[in-house]
């Protein structure tokens, strides 16, 4: 069996895809990553939000989701290359990268990844609710912190349902997830590399506490083609009650880098 058929069996899968591989058709694909503590799922209505071209991947990285089971990574850089390594037969169509909070920095560390390993670059880059590489964190380090302190943080940052973080159980079993993303967030060093020659949009909330819209600016050193920001209604996790107006900003970016898209190899799709 080969592993075209032996994926229309579903014998064979790609932990990192959590809604199926992408499939053999026109369009940009739009591989997204999740903020701290956050799994593939934060994306699930993204695909029936998307306009027609754009086709949504969330991806599910170590230790959450689909992969609970999995050790999760600690070092973003090196999480950057896992993804690359994932990745790399699928850049055969246009695509792009977004990712929000951890995942913003994590989709700009795996685009400077890809850029080292002479893949093809993507059509757009979206940074949202994160701040630019070079800034130093200026919030206290949680990753080795006592319990009652990561709690405290994730309270303050808002996104985490009370409901898990009153959970004794549920916070024992989430919290080396996250522990391990701020690790990756908190050991992170940046390195001066060239700018990027992909267009970048940067997304922010107009009150987040984490992230100062003022200097969201600073994002546009990174890249040397044009760049748009976009600054929403809301705290860190503007994200999800203004999934529209977010919607809205990657469709003006990539639909117009639809009609190049061309057909390729074909490829068995789970």
């Amino acid at each position: 069996m080969n592993r075209s058929e032996a994926k229309e069996k579903h014998i064979v899968r790609n932990p990192w895809f959590a809604q199926g591989e992408p499939q053999d058709r026109p369009g940009v694909r739009l591989f997204c990553l999740p903020h701290a503590g956050g799994s593939a799922a934060v994306y699930r209505e993204w695909r029936d939000l998307a306009p027609a071209p754009v086709q949504v991947h969330p991806l599910e990285i170590p230790g959450r989701g689909g992969r609970w089971g999995e050790p999760p990574v600690t070092d973003l850089v090196f999480l950057a290359g896992l993804l690359a390594d994932a990745l790399a037969e699928y850049l055969d169509r246009p695509y792009a990268l977004f990712g929000h909070s951890m995942g913003g920095l994590l989709a700009f560390e795996l685009a400077r990844t890809l850029r080292g390993r002479g893949l093809p670059r993507p059509e757009h880059l979206f940074v949202s609710g994160a701040q630019a590489p070079e800034l130093p964190r200026t919030r206290r380090p949680i990753h080795a912190a006592p319990e009652a302190d990561v709690i405290d943080e994730l309270r303050r940052l808002g996104g985490t349902p009370a409901g898990i973080l009153d959970d004794a159980g549920l916070m024992e079993l989430f919290l080396p997830t996250l522990r391990a993303d701020y690790a990756m967030l908190e050991t992170y060093h940046y390195r001066d590399r060239p700018p990027l020659a992909v267009p970048m949009t940067v997304l922010g909330g107009d009150a987040d506490p984490v992230v100062e819209k003022e200097r969201l600016h600073l994002w546009r050193r990174h890249t040397d083609a044009p760049s748009r920001l976009v600054v929403l209604p809301g705290d860190h996790f503007f994200l999800f009650p203004e999934v529209a107006d977010v919607m809205a900003a990657v469709a003006a970016a990539l639909v117009p880098a639809a009609p190049d898209a061309v057909p390729g190899p074909q490829r068995g799709v789970a």
